[in-house]
């Protein structure tokens, strides 16, 4: 019966499972698909290098999910999926396991951007690689919820939408000074935080909307910004998610 484990490996431990991927026995294929395609052209993709009837349903549905495509590795010695943090944009194909196109993926330092953001709480960071090169990290007044009906809630309600808004108009402030010496170097962005305030600070900052196309899938699961979340984040873009099949 054939099992599977998943797991996320760090830019460095992705690379050095390429290394020990490239070593495996050669009777092996790779083929390397972007995002995009539907499952019907995955399918095909497979069928014409693979024997399907060995190959897990769900390999289709999982590349077809992926934001940035995925590499599959099929051999006797090992079968596992890749899916790496920033986009692959071609379809490739090779006997054995061809690990250089992801390698040199994983190796290029690209310029990201994090917008990380709370109400209450953001921060703003630049990255060449992994390391941090420019960082905002602040916060704001924002009351709670008034729990209680009446005229003194809906007072309440609107001093609250104002010191929203007036968050929100700080931290686009702050993104454009953070953002505009670097913007034509900028590979990718992504947001963190909660998914209201997100949609929030993109309505608020007409700013951000020069990076939409280079913006990748949010990172939602994350504490309260702060500096060492920040930097922590980093780590988190830049990991790999890893499908592994074996026989049990």
């Amino acid at each position: 019966m054939v099992q599977s484990r998943r797991f996320l490996l760090s830019r460095s431990k992705a690379l050095k499972f390429l290394d020990e991927l490239e070593k495996a026995d050669n009777d092996a294929i790779s083929l390397y698909m972007p995002n995009g395609l539907s499952i019907s052209e995955i399918e095909d993709s497979l069928e014409k290098v693979l024997d399907v009837q060995a190959v897990p349903p769900e390999i289709s549905e999982l590349i077809a999910d992926s934001e940035t495509g995925a590499a599959l590795f099929w051999g006797s010695a090992r079968r596992c999926l890749i899916v790496p943090p920033f986009p692959m944009r071609e379809r490739y194909y090779a006997q054995g396991y061809d690990v250089e196109p992801l390698r040199t993926l994983l190796k290029r330092d690209f310029t990201i951007v994090l917008v990380l953001i709370r109400l209450g709480a953001y921060a703003i960071g630049v990255s060449q690689g992994e390391q941090l090169i420019t960082s905002k990290v602040g916060t704001g007044l924002i009351h709670s919820r008034h729990r209680q009906g009446g005229s003194s809630a809906h007072r309440f309600e609107r001093h609250r939408e104002k010191q929203i808004e007036y968050f929100l108009n700080r931290v686009c402030g702050h993104i454009r000074e953070q953002l505009e010496p670097h913007a034509k170097a900028i590979d990718y962005m992504l947001y963190g935080g909660a998914k209201t305030t997100i949609q929030l600070i993109k309505k608020q900052c007409p700013f951000l909307e020069h990076f939409e196309k280079r913006t990748l899938p949010p990172l939602l699961t994350i504490p309260d910004p702060r500096q060492s979340v920040l930097e922590a984040a980093i780590g988190q873009v830049w990991s790999s998610q890893v499908i592994e099949w074996h026989n049990g």
